[in-house]
């Protein structure tokens, strides 16, 4: 989540919580026509799915508490909860995945710390994290993008593979994977990742179909409509830069280190930064400062750890993306960085008990 709160006493954002909510949804408008754009309508309904079941939990949950309903339900933050998940789920993963992440991220990681404000876990990963280790085969399910689908894939046939698992035609969803070649697709990353473990070099992995002309064919200009939106939640401040450029330039650092030293088995910055969910990352996901840290050096400090995470995970890990991992990591993080890092007082001395009245 973004940046909705100001952090006291000396950077106070005049607008209110439902408002800047309002800002970082529409933000993300142009990732989620991009998304449409290149896959199809798997994530506008998973978007919907998880929006109703993110305000009927939260709607729930806040009767239990005996909470002023309309002010909390209304503020946003569910809705920009169950907006991340769904562009963050494979666009073909059954619906009750996005349900179930949903109701998980709103009732658990957020309510059950005791609402916005309160939470010590973005909700949106960990609902996205705690569906990928219960789920591993749905939320691995990655669709293609439609120009390299054998199969015809409109919003009927989304719709129905969504609830049924086949489409109106009758086609499963490894049916649909299968590019018109006759092979099985995956997405860039995890693509190049299981070359890397069959003995092949990053630059004949760059010669797969789904990478396309340049790192990936639909996810880089995803990556493209997401930065735009960030950029535009810079313009309104409704974030700070510090954050978003601070995970950018150490995930560069680190790349391209590593693809000097090795470039047949790493893969370079642009190809990073413009695959699974970096720009999301970056702007949408770290930026929150209910689950980040607060200083200016605690967010270079947390930034530069999260990148350092992504990149780690992606070369050596098992998960080809990553970043749903490092923001819950450097959440867990979080109070300690801003225990060494947070601001003197105005007035005191670092030596205790003395002070400069």
């Amino acid at each position: 989540m973004a940046f909705w709160i100001a952090i006291s006493p000396h950077n106070h954002i005049q607008k209110t919580t439902s408002a800047l909510m309002r800002l970082v949804i529409y933000a993300t408008i142009p990732g989620i026509l991009a998304q449409w754009y290149f896959f199809g309508w798997g994530n506008l309904i998973h978007i919907f799915l998880a929006t109703t079941t993110a305000l009927v939990a939260e709607f729930f949950v806040l009767s239990l508490r005996e909470k002023k309903i309309p002010q909390q339900i209304f503020d946003g933050s569910a809705v920009l909860t169950a907006v991340l998940l769904g562009v963050s789920l494979p666009a073909l993963a059954p619906w009750w995945i996005s349900v179930i992440g949903a109701a998980f991220a709103v009732v658990i990681v957020k309510q059950l710390y005791g609402g916005l404000g309160h939470n010590p876990f973005n909700p949106a990963m960990a609902g996205y994290v705690m569906l990928l280790i219960s789920f591993p085969v749905q939320m691995t399910s990655w669709q293609p993008p439609l120009e390299l689908m054998a199969h015809n894939l409109d919003f009927v046939n989304t719709l129905t593979m969504i609830f049924s698992g086949f489409t109106s035609e009758g086609f499963s969803l490894e049916q649909l994977k299968t590019h018109v070649d006759g092979y099985t697709m995956a997405t860039p990353l995890d693509t190049v990742k299981t070359n890397l473990t069959l003995g092949l070099t990053i630059s004949e992995s760059m010669n797969n179909t789904v990478i396309g002309d340049h790192f990936g064919i639909g996810w880089e200009w995803i990556n493209a409509a997401f930065f735009a939106g960030g950029i535009f939640l810079i313009y309104k401040k409704a974030i700070d830069w510090v954050t978003p450029f601070v995970f950018l330039f150490s995930l560069f650092v680190f790349t391209f280190i590593s693809f000097m030293l090795s470039p047949d088995t790493s893969s370079s910055t642009m190809f990073h930064w413009l695959n699974g969910a970096c720009m999301l990352g970056a702007f949408f996901i770290l930026t929150d400062p209910v689950s980040g840290a607060t200083s200016t050096k605690g967010r270079i400090v947390f930034a530069a750890l999260a990148a350092f995470l992504v990149f780690i995970i992606r070369q050596y890990g098992g998960y080809p993306d990553a970043v749903a991992f490092s923001v819950l990591l450097c959440n867990m993080c979080a109070p300690l960085i801003d225990q060494y890092t947070r601001p003197r007082t105005y007035g005191h001395s670092e030596s205790k008990g003395e002070g400069n009245a």
